[in-house]
C-alpha cells in the first residue's frame, strides 16, 4: 500500500457558468493555451484556438474528445467545450437517433434520460482522463433560474443553477457540479437604491460566486473567497497549478486503454426493464455496472432474501431502498460470483 501525503499538483476540472454576454468565453481564452469545441459556435468573434469543423452532432464531440484524450499538452494546456448545455442537447438526440425515437419522452417511465444521463457520463470520464493527463477541462454553460422547494420547509425560491437537465433520478447537473473541482457562477451584482422615492436598481458590475447558497450553485475545493471580481486573474494559479503536472507520455496512451468509448452504438446498454412499476433509482446504477433485472433477482435468490421468479418492484420497499439502492456495491459482488459460476 502506498501512502502519500500533502497537497498533489493535478490539473483543474472547472465549470463556469453564467448569465448571457457576461464574457464567459472571454474568461476562458484566458487560461493557459486554451483549444475550444464550440458546440454552438459562439467564439467567432473571439481570436481563439478551435477545433475546425464545430461539431454538429454527439459523435463529432465525442472524436474530438478522444483524440484530446489521446494526445498530448503540446496540443492544448485547456480543452474549453463551450458550451454544456449545448452539448447536452447532442446528446439527447444521438440517444433518440439510436433508438429511433422521436423525442426523449417516447420511452416513458424517464428511460430516456436514463440512457442520456449514462451516454453524458461517460464523456465526463474521457474529461477526467483528459485532466490526469496534464489538461485542465473547463465546461462553460449557460445559467438558469430555477423555483426551488426545500423538501423540509414552507415556500420556495428562485436559484440560478446549470442550464442541465436537473431531474432527480438523473440529474446532469447533479453530475457535472460533482464531477468539477470548481463551480463558478458569474453574474451582474446590483443593488436597490430609492431615487426619488422609487426603488431602482443600480450597479452592474460583474462577478463570480464560489460557494454555494439558496440563491446559486457553486463550489470550490480550494478555500476561495465566496464571492471575486469576474477576473481570470482571480484564479489563474488554480489552471496553472495543472502545468507542474508531470503530465504522462501520451505517445503511449490509446483510445482502447480508455474505461469506454464514448458514443459506441454497441456500448448501449439495455436493462431489459418493461415493468412500469420498476424502481426507478436503481436504473443508473444499473446501467453504470450492466446489470439486468434478472441478474439483481438472481442474486437476491442467492441470499435466500425473495423467490428469484419475484420482481424486483414486488420487493419490501425497505429492502429496495436500504440495500439495493445504497449497497448496490455488495449486490454487485454478488453478481459477478454469479457471473463466474455460470
Amino acid at each position: 500500500m502506498n501512502i502519500s501525503n500533502g497537497i498533489k499538483p493535478h490539473a483543474i476540472k472547472a465549470v463556469l457558468y453564467g448569465t448571457d454576454g457576461i464574457g464567459k468565453s472571454t474568461f476562458a481564452s484566458k487560461a493557459p493555451y486554451p483549444l475550444f469545441i464550440d458546440t454552438e459556435e459562439s467564439t467567432k468573434y473571439l481570436d481563439v484556438r478551435r477545433v475546425e469543423p464545430a461539431p454538429k452532432n454527439w459523435m463529432e464531440l465525442a472524436n474530438y474528445v478522444m483524440e484530446v484524450a489521446n494526445s498530448s499538452t503540446e496540443l492544448c494546456k485547456t480543452l474549453v467545450i463551450d458550451t454544456a448545455d449545448w452539448a447536452e442537447r447532442m446528446c439527447i438526440q444521438h440517444v433518440c437517433d439510436k433508438h429511433q425515437k422521436n423525442g426523449i419522452e417516447d420511452w416513458g417511465y424517464g428511460k430516456g434520460y436514463t440512457y442520456v444521463y449514462e451516454e453524458f457520463g461517460k464523456l465526463l470520464n474521457a474529461l477526467t482522463a483528459i485532466a490526469n493527463n496534464g489538461i485542465n477541462v473547463l465546461l462553460i454553460a449557460h445559467a438558469v433560474l430555477k423555483k426551488f422547494e426545500q423538501p423540509d420547509e414552507n415556500g420556495s425560491y428562485d436559484r440560478y443553477t446549470l442550464k442541465l437537465n436537473d431531474s432527480p433520478k438523473t440529474s446532469i447537473a447533479n453530475m457535472v457540479r460533482e464531477w468539477a473541482d470548481i463551480v463558478l457562477f458569474a453574474n451582474y451584482k446590483t443593488r436597490v437604491v430609492e431615487v426619488d422615492g422609487k426603488m431602482k436598481a443600480q450597479g452592474g458590475q460583474r462577478v463570480m460566486y464560489t460557494t454555494h447558497t439558496p440563491a446559486w450553485d457553486a463550489k470550490n475545493r480550494f478555500g476561495l473567497p465566496d464571492e471575486l471580481p469576474f477576473d481570470y486573474a482571480q484564479v489563474a494559479n488554480l489552471f496553472e497549478m495543472g502545468q507542474q503536472c508531470v503530465a504522462k507520455n501520451t505517445a503511449d496512451v490509446k483510445t482502447d486503454d480508455l474505461p469506454f468509448e464514448i458514443g459506441n452504438d454497441d456500448d448501449c446498454f439495455d436493462p431489459r426493464i418493461t415493468d412500469p412499476s420498476f424502481p426507478e433509482k436503481l436504473l443508473p446504477l444499473m446501467m453504470t455496472k450492466r446489470v439486468t433485472e434478472e441478474e439483481i433477482r438472481k442474486a437476491v435468490a442467492s441470499k435466500g432474501i425473495c423467490p428469484e421468479d419475484m420482481p424486483v418492484s414486488k420487493y419490501p420497499a425497505n429492502f429496495i431502498d436500504g440495500m439495493l439502492i445504497a449497497q448496490f456495491d455488495k449486490v454487485y459482488e454478488q453478481i459477478l460470483i454469479n457471473r463466474k459460476a455460470g
